[in-house]
């Protein structure tokens, strides 16, 4: 299983930011997948979350109305589109498939 994410930088706040997650080695479209993050000195928390069919999606309240998830089983890639992005988005984000495993992590910050 892998899973590799790609995309975060260096924003200032109100700008936006879209990570990708390319996953394999394992049937993408048959799992969960999930977006995490974790800023220094907090606990990792779940930021969004796809399920694997009916295009159901659920997202922390801190990030309701702001990020996106979205999925291509097509080409086994979740996405995490972040908008209006807010100093306290900063954090290294990872990629989770339910119960195989996680990503390295892509650093977020947040900015002026």
């Amino acid at each position: 299983v892998q899973l590799v994410e790609s995309g975060g930088g260096l924003v200032q706040p109100g700008g936006s930011l879209r990570l990708s997650c390319e996953a394999s080695g394992f049937t993408f479209s048959r799992f969960l997948m999930s977006w995490y993050r974790q800023a220094p000195g907090k606990e990792r928390e779940m930021v969004a979350r796809a399920f694997s069919a009916g295009g159901i999606t659920d997202y922390a309240d801190s990030v309701k109305g702001r990020f996106i998830i979205s999925r291509d089983n097509g080409k086994n890639t979740v996405y995490l589109q972040m908008n209006s992005l807010k100093p306290e988005d900063t954090a290294v984000y990872y990629c989770n498939a339910l119960g195989l495993g996680w990503g390295q992590g892509t650093q977020v910050t947040v900015s002026a």
